[in-house]
C-alpha cells in the first residue's frame, strides 16, 4: 500500500482508515441540549441584568439594556417553551398503555 500524503491541515480532517466503520459523531442527548437552553438563557439573563445595573449607574446607554433584556426575554421564552413540549411529551408517554 502506498501512502500518499495529503498537503498541510489534513491531520485536521476527519477521514477514517481504510476498513475502518462509519465515524461516530454521538449526538447531544435530550438531557444535554435541554441544560444548554437553559444555561443560555441564564447567561443571557446575567447580561440583562448586568446591563440594567450599569444603566442605572450612570455607565450604560439605554439602547444596550434595552437590547440585552430583549436577548434575554427571548433566550426565556424558548427554554420555557422546550421545558413546557418536553414535559407534555413525557406526560403522553406515560400515559400510554402497553
Amino acid at each position: 500500500m502506498t501512502v500518499v500524503p495529503l498537503g498541510p491541515g489534513a491531520a485536521d480532517l476527519d477521514v477514517p482508515a481504510v476498513g475502518a466503520g462509519p465515524v461516530a459523531h454521538p449526538a447531544p442527548s435530550f438531557a444535554a441540549a435541554l441544560g444548554g437552553a437553559f444555561g443560555a438563557a441564564a447567561t443571557a439573563l446575567g447580561r440583562a441584568d448586568s446591563a440594567e445595573n450599569a444603566f442605572a449607574a450612570g455607565r450604560g446607554g439605554l439602547q444596550e439594556m434595552v437590547l440585552e433584556r430583549a436577548q434575554a426575554d427571548v433566550a426565556l421564552s424558548i427554554a420555557s417553551a422546550a421545558a413546557s413540549r418536553a414535559a407534555q411529551s413525557l406526560s403522553t408517554i406515560l400515559g400510554m398503555q402497553i
